[in-house]
């Protein structure tokens, strides 16, 4: 009954996936909403290297693309989008085109409508209170405050350069810290190749686990993780959850990242309380294998899983999108991140997906699913199952095949060291690079 409510929902949420919006383009948006901030910062082979060589055009593309997206998947379209639509549109010296779109503003929620009625009155009609009012009204993020001041009240009195060379350093850490390391990620991967096929690779251990049967590890995936933990703790946890915040007054966002930490503990909590109970008198096979002495070396294993998997996923996730474009259904927590400029809230959203969520998963798939699978099918069948089934929890069909390929390296890696504590420490680095990138990207 657990296997069968299991695929059940699996396949429903991965159908399912394809209607989420993906954080895709969201992305690529806020990388060239940097570059035009970035631009006038950028000096000589830089310039074309880090923002394009027309990236104003390219914004404009990407940001029609967005909308028009929205407008034909029959959603409502964002008003902030619209908006800076408009600002660019007025950045380019195109106010002919730019007036039709603010007086559509003009009709719809404030503050972008104050706001768009304030941009189509004359130059300077407006005091200076209230231009810092309606500023000061705009989401915090992004470029729309900046553009908002330029356009109200000028670049001089809006610290315009001081955002374009904070918007270069951005720029800088999101393109060209990533491409350093997916070349020193491929050196580290022919080496290791190399090595393995002169034979000098170090000796793999045996691969060891816990004593479990096949219907243990069935009961503990498919009863444990989805029908108690994805299924019936979100029914009873999240209306609790929800009370307690509304009854001491939490707001948003801060919301938001706490019901992310309470409802993540108490998925874990189920599937852990089984295992530990499968678990009880067979401490003498070394519980999970989590290893973590010395704690140097550990990390020194998972960095080196890190950048050895990191071309891998990066090579799929291309070949991907020129196969079938993008697919949409990215992680929610993702552009939870992307779109919170609260410190308290991303350290909510931080601690789950670097603490938890690689305690957890690892814990299930690499310290019980993937021995188990191992002694029946063998290393290699046991790392691509635990993989497939790493990939497929994660509920998102568009980011299946990349999940897959990070699921194999984090197997492989268990595999190859017999330590469990590195497979955590690669996940954790991994979710802390993406949370790192996201951060950067949103601020």
């Amino acid at each position: 009954m657990s296997l069968a409510l299991s695929l059940l929902l699996w396949l429903n949420g991965l159908i399912d996936s394809l209607s989420r919006p993906s954080v895709g383009n969201d992305l690529n948006r806020r990388q060239l909403e940097l570059a035009v901030l970035a631009e006038p910062s950028l000096d000589g082979p830089l310039r074309p290297l880090l923002a394009g060589r027309n990236p104003q055009q390219a914004l404009a593309e990407a940001i029609k693309t967005e909308l028009d997206s929205a407008r034909e998947a029959g959603r409502s379209t964002d008003p902030d989008l619209e908006l800076e639509q408009a600002l660019l549109l007025l950045r380019q010296r195109n106010k002919r085109a730019a007036e039709p779109l603010l007086r559509q503003l003009t009709a719809g929620p404030a503050p972008q409508a104050q706001l768009a009625e304030a941009l189509l009155q004359p130059d300077n009609s407006l005091a200076l209170q209230e231009r810092e009012q309606l500023i000061e009204a705009l989401p915090q993020g992004g470029v729309l405050r900046q553009w908002s001041c330029e356009a109200l009240s000028g670049a001089a009195s809006c610290s315009s350069k001081a955002v374009s060379h904070q918007a270069a350093t951005q720029l800088f850490s999101i393109t060209v810290l990533p491409v350093l390391l997916l070349l020193l990620g491929i050196a580290t991967l022919l080496r290791e190749l190399w090595m393995r096929w002169r034979g000098t690779a170090e000796e793999t251990p045996s691969l060891q686990g816990p004593q479990l049967s096949g219907v243990d590890a069935v009961l503990l995936i498919a009863g444990g993780f989805v029908v108690v933990g994805e299924l019936l703790t979100p029914l009873v946890v999240s209306p609790l959850l929800l009370g307690l915040l509304q009854h001491w007054a939490i707001k948003s966002p801060l919301r938001e990242g706490l019901s992310v930490v309470g409802l993540y503990l108490a998925l874990m909590t189920g599937p852990l309380l089984i295992l530990f109970w499968m678990l009880r008198g067979k401490a003498e096979a070394g519980w999970l294998h989590f290893r973590w002495a010395p704690l140097a070396s550990s990390l020194q294993q998972a960095l080196k899983g890190l950048l050895m998997v990191l071309p891998l996923v990066s090579l799929v996730g291309w070949l991907q999108g020129q196969l079938w474009g993008d697919p949409g259904g990215s992680n929610p927590l993702l552009e939870l991140v992307l779109n919170s400029h609260n410190v308290a809230a991303l350290a909510c959203f931080g601690f789950t997906a670097i603490v938890l969520a690689p305690l957890f998963e690892e814990t299930i798939f690499r310290g019980a699913l993937l021995p188990v699978a191992g002694r029946r099918l063998g290393a290699a069948g046991g790392i691509l199952l635990s993989a497939a089934v790493f990939a497929v929890a994660h509920l998102s069909l568009g980011e299946l095949l990349p999940l897959l390929v990070l699921g194999i390296g984090l197997g492989w890696l268990r595999w190859s060291t017999g330590r469990l504590g590195s497979c955590v420490l690669m996940h954790a680095l991994w979710n802390g690079l993406t949370f790192a990138n996201l951060v950067v990207l949103g601020w």
